[in-house]
């Protein structure tokens, strides 16, 4: 086959059922999928789950889904929920994934916007909603389930079995029922419909076509060597654009190997087992690593505790070089080889990262703090700045490149541009069709051009490298003229093991001031060494001495920021510990775990207030959901703490 043959009969691979179809003739018995069942890892070979995909696309055409019907999928990463989109897609259909700890609510929205007629359920949790839902959506028609546990005198459903069953007949009927639908499929029809996470508002219907995302996923692997057979784990949120690329349409277009982990409990245990050379965790997931580490470590004996702390040391100063290639003397080498001995490769290998050739971080600022902790140990932990409707990729660090305060350089035909507001726009392949029946949305999100306003505010460095500073509707300032970026702040904050979350405030206003939520675990473990009583989180954030650790660590953080000469004046001078952690299900937090300002300063309003106003004490009273569905209420007084400025740090010449 000559050299223009071969491209020609490359891109003709436009779509993922086309690209499935090859990688079953070319690679059909290398693996493609493995799922943990019952303590047991299962392997699915390409040649297998093109056979599975075919099935359940005949059974769904049997069923009546066609070009343009959206399928509704929800549950944990599953391979069968992964192959149910491709069998969507090999009928011209769209899948939309959900998040899956959606309340009915949220999901009923996501169903009846997209018009869904078709959902497929992981579980009888997935399948309750679904059926509540179907009161309300009455256009959704049919469900179909994956795990039959619980579903025995459930009527009117199909299990995935079922369908298939459905689709073996369909096909010995009409062979060509799935292959002629494929080959109709074309690089600029709708592949996926990702629902953004509503920061400021109801989340909108992102669609991203196959050539979109088909550049992206070829673009990204290009960047950092991705190869097939590579191995992942899929963990994160299928309804989430990362777990998309990653899991997904990088599977189809690079031929990895994706591992479904047995349950979202056992994840630290599977990632140990798999190795996976390829990985990626937004910050609350590093952040929540650390505090693993952290109190494994506190828990430890003396001398386990002071060689940690004194290898760590070694390992901040040489790992980041070693890593970019930068000159280390012969003594920190062996040293560094002596801490990989002891600490670094037994670390790592607790954490699943002992295999790892290249791991990103992104979906929000990370703290720096926690980058080069990573970095620290060997693990080659670069950021990566993309979004829903990039299709992921906009920048990432080169190898050689990777600055804790950057978030890279643009991938290849990205184009950046700084606006005079200081917004970060970007245009490129993977720059999404539309929102779904938001014409007005789309147009104030991209451009007749193809610029796409990222609400971020940046700048382009003398590196070449784009600096993240925040959301460009966070960031402000302080009445003095002070740069206020909260979440560089909340960051800083993070970074500390017994510190969940934090909300900072400012704008507009004399000081900073800042809610904090206690990491339950980590501070529950430094309670209990320490015989200090608690029955809740609400009574153990209240008490005196975690108030007194939260301030030690916030104080830590004010001296980081007297020696930035940009943020002296943002120190912290007041906070309080919440009563409550904040919660997604309560609506302060989207379903990726970002904060909602608006809506918090909203409903803690009373608190900010008291924050300002010099009390000492505030009452509060909020709504809460718990995990059950049932409703309730929350109240408590609150402490307020006050803190005094760090001197900043002039320069002396």
């Amino acid at each position: 086959m000559t050299a223009d043959k071969a491209l020609a009969e490359y891109a003709r691979l436009d779509t993922f059922p086309k690209r499935l179809a090859e990688l079953a003739r070319a690679r059909g018995d290398q693996p493609a999928y493995r799922e943990k069942e019952y303590g047991i890892w299962q392997t699915y070979r390409w040649a297998q789950v093109a056979a599975e995909v075919r099935l359940l696309a005949a059974g769904l055409a049997d069923l009546g889904f066609g070009r343009g019907d959206r399928l509704i999928v929800v549950g944990d990463n599953r391979p069968r929920l992964y192959w149910a989109m491709c069998a969507a897609q090999s009928l011209g259909g769209v899948p939309v994934p959900v998040y899956q700890d959606s309340v009915a609510d949220e999901l009923a929205y996501v169903v009846e916007h997209a018009g869904a007629r078709y959902a497929l359920a992981e579980n009888q949790e997935q399948v309750d909603k679904l059926q509540e839902i179907q009161k309300k959506v009455p256009s959704l028609q049919t469900i179909f389930y994956v795990d039959p546990r619980g579903m025995r005198h459930y009527e009117g459903l199909l299990s995935y079995a079922e369908v298939q069953a459905r689709g073996e007949k369909c096909l010995a009927s009409a062979p060509e029922t799935v292959s002629a639908e494929v080959a109709k499929g074309t690089g600029g029809d709708d592949a996926i419909m990702l629902y953004t996470s509503g920061t400021t508002g109801r989340p909108k219907g992102a669609v991203l076509s196959y050539d979109n995302l088909v550049w992206a996923a070829e673009a990204g692997a290009a960047f950092d060597g991705l190869r097939a057979g590579d191995e992942l784990l899929s963990y994160l949120p299928m309804a989430w654009v990362g777990d998309h690329i990653f899991s997904y349409a990088q599977g189809y277009v690079v031929g990895l190997v994706v591992n479904c982990p047995e349950s979202a409990s056992t994840v630290m245990t599977d990632l140990r087992e798999i190795g996976p050379t390829y990985y990626f965790a937004p910050p609350r997931v590093l952040e929540n690593l650390i505090t693993q580490v952290t109190i494994r470590m506190e828990d430890a004996g003396l001398v386990k505790r002071r060689l940690f702390q004194f290898f760590m040391a070694v390992a901040r100063r040489v790992g980041p070089a070693r890593l970019d290639g930068r000159a280390v003397s012969i003594g920190d080498r062996l040293l560094y080889a002596l801490g990989d001995l002891l600490i670094y490769g037994p670390l790592k290998n607790t954490l699943g990262m002992s295999r790892v050739r290249v791991a990103y971080t992104a979906g929000e600022a990370v703290g720096p703090e926690i980058f080069n902790f990573f970095r620290a140990l060997g693990v080659n932990m670069k950021q990566l700045y993309g979004q829903t409707e990039a299709s992921v990729f906009v920048t990432i660090h080169p190898n050689g490149e990777v600055f804790s305060d950057t978030v890279g350089k643009p991938v290849s035909n990205v184009e950046l541009r700084i606006a005079e507001s200081g917004e970060v726009l970007y245009r490129s392949p993977g720059v999404f069709k539309e929102y779904f029946k938001n014409p007005e949305a789309t147009n104030d999100t991209k451009t007749a051009d193809g610029w796409v306003h990222t609400g971020d505010a940046g700048y382009l460095d003398e590196r070449g490298h784009l600096r993240i500073i925040d959301r460009a509707r966070d960031v402000g300032k302080l009445l003095d003229g002070t740069l206020f970026a909260p979440k560089y702040i909340e960051n800083k904050l993070k970074f500390f093991a017994h510190i969940n979350e934090a909300v900072a405030f400012g704008d507009g206003r004399d000081f900073v001031t800042a809610f904090v939520n206690i990491d339950m675990t980590a501070v529950g473990d430094w309670a209990e060494r320490r015989n200090i009583a608690y029955a809740s989180y609400q009574e153990l954030a209240g008490r005196p001495e975690v108030y007194d650790l939260i301030q030690s660590e916030i104080e830590q953080v004010n001296r980081d920021l007297a020696a930035d000469p940009r943020m002296a004046g943002a120190q912290i001078r007041r906070f309080l510990i919440l009563h409550k952690a904040l919660d997604a299900d309560d609506g302060e937090l989207t379903r990726t775990n970002k904060v909602r300002r608006s809506f918090i300063g909203e409903r803690y309003k009373p608190l900010i207030d008291a924050l300002y106003g010099g009390a000492r004490t505030a009452h509060i009273g909020v709504d809460v959901t718990f995990e059950d569905g049932r409703k309730g209420r929350i109240e408590g007084d609150v402490a307020i703490r006050d803190l005094t400025p760090q001197l900043a740090l002039r320069k002396t010449g």
